[in-house]
């Protein structure tokens, strides 16, 4: 799109940087990462009931195979991390790894293909990658976050809870102002490290590849976007296992009795 002189690099940039949005001020919604998020989300939901439905004791095909693998994966990493009893925390990491992960691997797709394909049909901006936008990543976030106070509470109770916060690292009434300060900031920035740790991955990736798009020819991209999209791979992986990861270890510290 560059390269046909319709739009300058700059303009480039910024129109593949654009959300499709509805709504104005606080109430502005990002309609392409709701829109790519559900749909993504009820995909991974229908490849697991497809293959829980179709699963064979015998010898398993393709995709049934990936999956066990995936959730033998999760369910072990779950194990080590988590020592409570809570049937809850293993479906959602493996929710939370398969999820981020589909969103993630939008960022492979080309970035013209999909948006240049909705603006032929009137569609003026469009973003594919959900995790891009902040929005998304900080909204899972603030779900783990609010699960993290459920269990704190419904574990150690209102008062265990209380404690926790007023008398850590200072076991003494007089340094309680100063705990609530230093176990605050500890609490506030479980969420919001696990969503800004996502979100600034996948920007810059996206960012390096619209870059890429942006400041080549059309027909020298390949040499940079191909290599950059195999390392990428691994990203995309690591980022949805470490939101995997600290979603686990946060319910393990919300879930122990202090």
């Amino acid at each position: 799109m560059a390269g046909s002189g319709e739009l300058t690099p700059q303009e480039y940039i910024s129109h593949h940087l654009t959300n499709l949005q509805a709504g104005s001020g606080f109430w502005t919604f990002n309609i392409d990462s709701l829109i790519f998020s559900v749909l993504l989300g009820s995909l991974m939901m229908w490849i697991f009931y497809r293959v829980g439905k179709k699963a064979t004791s015998g010898v398993p095909g393709k995709l049934q195979c990936f999956v066990e693998m995936v959730v033998e994966f999760v369910d072990a990493s779950v194990k080590d991390i988590f020592h409570g009893k809570n049937a809850l925390v293993a479906p959602l990491a493996l929710t939370v790894f398969g999820w981020v992960f589909l969103m993630n691997l939008m960022d492979l797709i080309p970035v013209d293909f999909i948006p240049h394909t909705a603006t032929l049909l009137g569609i003026p901006y469009l973003r594919v990658v959900p995790t891009t936008d902040v929005n998304i990543t900080m909204s899972m976030s603030l779900g783990v976050f609010i699960l993290i106070l459920y269990y704190s509470i419904k574990i150690k109770g209102i008062g265990g809870f209380a404690k926790e916060l007023g008398l850590q690292p200072f076991n003494h009434w007089a340094f309680i102002p100063i705990n609530l300060i230093l176990e605050g900031v500890t609490l506030l920035a479980k969420p919001v490290s696990l969503g800004l740790r996502l979100f600034g991955n996948m920007y810059a990736g996206e960012l390096i590849f619209i870059l890429i798009a942006g400041l080549l020819p059309w027909w020298s991209q390949w040499v940079l976007s191909v290599p950059w999209a195999i390392f990428h791979i691994l990203i995309i992986t690591l980022q949805a296992f470490i939101f995997m990861i600290l979603t686990i270890v946060y319910l393990s510290q919300a879930s122990e009795e202090h």
